[in-house]
């Protein structure tokens, strides 16, 4: 089902295909002429479904559908391929982006790339000439990258660094299957500065008690590695439900702390997911496979269940599983149908919902992932089964995961040495 959405007097038509959103300004003159055009894709797509109609190889799909089918010829890709002796850096980036094919990627996939384009344009400059590149050149941009200020007033981390390296990587690679670049990518042998390990996973109570008197900028690692324990979840949820003001609000953090979805997966979830005579959510990913779409499928709690069922009744219409209502007093959007949320949206409802409770200095709906993983853990739950419910994890978050909760370290230790008599052997606050 496509929708439209009115900013200022222009109008944009979001709609999906094939699991990919697609988004696009139309020229329509008013709110009629938009619902026409709106009807006339939906048409072309159930008649692209039935195979009645079919898109050309290169085509432009939204432009395809709006010409009602008439686009006969591939969109121009920037056709004849730059000759690789004059292939400049910028040039690279254009020539990759053309030949993406629709939804190979995820959109904050894409975004962090360009983000990583900009900072190599800054340091090469953008007519650097590619073929020229050499393991040294990336070595300075190493050593010059390290000295910039990153988040939280600090330098740049090695890790953020060797991402732009990926990604020039993955593009060089790419570019050299094309006959783009004729040489491997010079990057044997780069060294980078030493990184920090991240903190261990740590209650909400445990980083409240670390961070107390210490810096801004050194305090928001120990938030970024919290996570809740079963009581702090259960807390935090009656607080939402006091606070929530949209019916969507409390049911979307509900389904966030009993499934562990990522915030993109709760975005993309859509009321087909919601399998209740079996009990099971099932969620898209983005992650495992570039090449093919997959899913996971995750049993529904209890309260989970209770939650959506309710919402269900209160739910504004589509087939996104978390919409919001087209008369929504909290948005300055106008709509003429119910739409999903966007990433923006949903991160300003998890920090509106939680400002000025306990719960404010939550990095953000990671938390709840890192909870659904660890209270796992925490009861046993075998890794293999954890793995199946939230998804890929490498070897090194599996580690982190694997942590005790503060008291089954204290009994662990007490069961090998015992306890001291006469001595308190309590957690010291």
């Amino acid at each position: 089902m496509a929708s439209i959405e009115q900013r200022g007097r222009k109008y944009r038509i979001t709609f999906r295909f094939e699991g990919v959103k697609y988004s696009r300004a139309i020229d329509a003159p008013n709110e009629r002429a938009a619902e026409r055009t709106v009807a006339l894709l939906e048409r072309n797509l159930e008649l692209i479904k039935e195979r009645l109609l079919a898109v050309p190889p290169g085509v432009d799909l939204v432009q395809f559908l709006l010409s009602d089918g008439r686009v006969a010829a591939p969109v121009a890709n920037g056709a004849a391929h730059p000759n690789p002796t004059t292939l400049t850096l910028t040039k690279l980036f254009a020539v990759y982006f053309e030949a993406l094919p629709e939804g190979n990627l995820e959109a904050s996939t894409i975004q962090s790339m360009r983000i990583h384009q900009r900072f190599l344009e800054r340091h090469f400059g953008k007519a650097f000439l590619i073929a020229e590149l050499s393991t040294s050149d990336l070595q300075g941009y190493i050593a010059k990258r390290s000295q910039d200020k990153g988040r939280h007033g600090r330098k740049v981390t090695p890790v953020t660094i060797k991402k732009a390296i990926v990604t020039l990587r993955t593009i060089w690679n790419w570019a050299r299957q094309n006959d783009l670049i004729a040489r491997p990518y010079p990057s044997r042998g780069l060294r980078y500065p030493k990184g920090k390990e991240k903190p261990p996973f740590l209650t909400f109570g445990e980083a409240v008690r670390r961070t107390e008197n210490m810096p801004a900028a050194d305090a928001a690692d120990w938030w970024e590695s919290v996570f809740l324990d079963l009581d702090e979840l259960g807390e935090l949820l009656e607080v939402v439900k006091t606070n929530a003001r949209q019916d969507f609000i409390y049911p979307l953090f509900v389904f966030a702390a009993h499934t562990g979805a990522r915030r993109s997966e709760m975005l993309r979830s859509k009321l087909d997911d919601l399998d209740f005579r079996s009990g099971i959510v099932t969620l898209h990913e983005r992650k495992k496979a570039h090449d093919k779409r997959t899913t996971r499928q995750v049993p529904m709690s209890p309260l989970l269940r209770t939650t959506l069922k309710d919402w269900l009744t209160l739910h504004p219409g589509g087939n996104f599983t978390f919409a919001q209502p087209v008369d929504n007093p909290m948005s300055r959007k106008h709509r003429i149908a119910p739409m999903p949320l966007s990433k923006d949206e949903i991160h300003d409802h998890f920090r509106r919902t939680l400002q000025g409770t306990k719960w404010e200095k939550l990095r953000g709906w990671h938390v709840f992932r890192h909870s659904f993983c660890s209270n796992c853990a925490a009861k046993g739950i075998d890794q293999r089964v954890i793995n199946a419910w939230v998804g890929h994890l490498s070897d090194d978050m599996v580690r982190r995961y694997r942590h005790l909760l503060p008291e089954q370290r204290q009994n662990a230790i007490t069961a090998v040495f015992g306890s001291a008599q006469g001595l308190n052997t309590e957690l010291s606050p």
